[in-house]
């Protein structure tokens, strides 16, 4: 991934968002957990029903691979994809099973302006349409205690040339859907890229820009590949720098660690199983599966539109992760 400073945001800005890391993370009882007890399992999620189809042609054994994704915990992905009044049922769907489930779900909104800057996800709303659309999410999951992930790559991107003369929109937008999500009570976590994209400081100080002090803390590895171990160090670093927030990290295909691209390498493996790792001594929150296993990252490496499903690549992580 690129690792250039985006202009726009100059060294100056990125000196003056720099907060000093105090010595270790303070122990705070008054700092409750955002998870509960068990993350939530899309009943209708693309890999589950898959699962089902090739259940029902008797095709056991590569129901067997795709089961494996099917029964985990994945987040739910809301974007300009839908019309306003599918996205309302949408959300509800899916608090309806969570609470059946007993479950915390883990929502992704992934309609900034200009998305992935012209990459193979592009889309988004315009700013006055992206807050309008935040506040219809906000409205629809308040009072669930549901987790939020702002818009992966919207800020580690900003380093991309491709991405000149966004900063200055799009920081202000996050800084207002923090402000928006977090007053209808759900914990919000923003883009903090990964461990080969930006340094610590640089990353901390987009995540200060964009009003990190209103959220939760933040998200890494959304969609690539770096080992959990790596992911970790590097959130602690960026962590200490924006007042010890919390963070969350996809697991979900990293379990051999960068292959050589991020855009459906070959080789990669499924990683840990999604779990809630929230305590007293550790400002990790969580082990996600964010991105879908089996969902394609863009037309690369022989797979479909970014988000379709990408049968053969699905199969191939199952296969390759290191763990049964």
């Amino acid at each position: 991934m690129r690792r250039v400073i985006a202009s726009l945001v100059g060294a100056a800005v990125v000196a003056a968002a720099l907060v000093t890391a105090p010595t270790a993370p303070p122990a705070r009882a008054d700092d409750p957990p955002a998870f509960g007890s068990r993350l939530y399992v899309d009943p209708t999620s693309d890999a589950q029903r898959v699962y089902d189809s090739l259940l029902a042609q008797g095709d056991t054994a590569r129901a067997a691979l795709i089961g494996r994704i099917a029964s985990q915990p994945t987040a739910v992905w809301l974007g300009d994809w839908y019309t306003p009044t599918l996205l309302v049922s949408v959300i509800q769907r899916h608090l309806r099973a969570a609470a059946a489930q007993g479950a915390t779900p883990v929502f992704v909104t992934y309609a900034i302006p200009d998305r992935d800057c012209g990459g193979y996800s592009a889309g988004g709303y315009t700013a006055d349409q992206y807050l309008d659309w935040t506040r219809q999410v906000a409205a629809s999951l308040a009072g669930s205690r549901a987790v939020v992930l702002v818009e992966p790559d919207s800020l580690a991107m900003l380093s991309s040339a491709k991405c000149a003369g966004v900063a200055a929109t799009r920081l202000p937008l996050l800084q207002s859907a923090v402000g928006i999500l977090a007053a209808a009570g759900l914990s919000t976590y923003l883009d903090g890229g990964n461990a080969r994209w930006l340094t610590p400081d640089v990353q901390a100080a987009y995540l200060n820009a964009a009003g990190i002090a209103s959220a939760r803390g933040f998200f890494t590895n959304v969609s690539n590949f770096d080992a959990t171990q790596t992911e970790r160090d590097y959130a602690g670093k960026v962590s200490s720098r924006v007042g010890w927030k919390h963070f969350v990290i996809d697991v979900s295909r990293n379990g051999n660690g960068w292959t050589g691209t991020w855009c459906n390498p070959p080789g990669a493996g499924l990683g840990q199983n999604p779990q809630i790792t929230q305590s007293t001594s550790t400002k990790l929150d969580a082990l996600l599966w964010v991105k879908h296993p089996g969902a394609s990252d863009g037309p690369c490496n022989g797979g479909p539109p970014a988000g379709a499903w990408y049968e053969s690549a699905a199969e191939a992580l199952v296969l390759n992760s290191p763990t049964p």
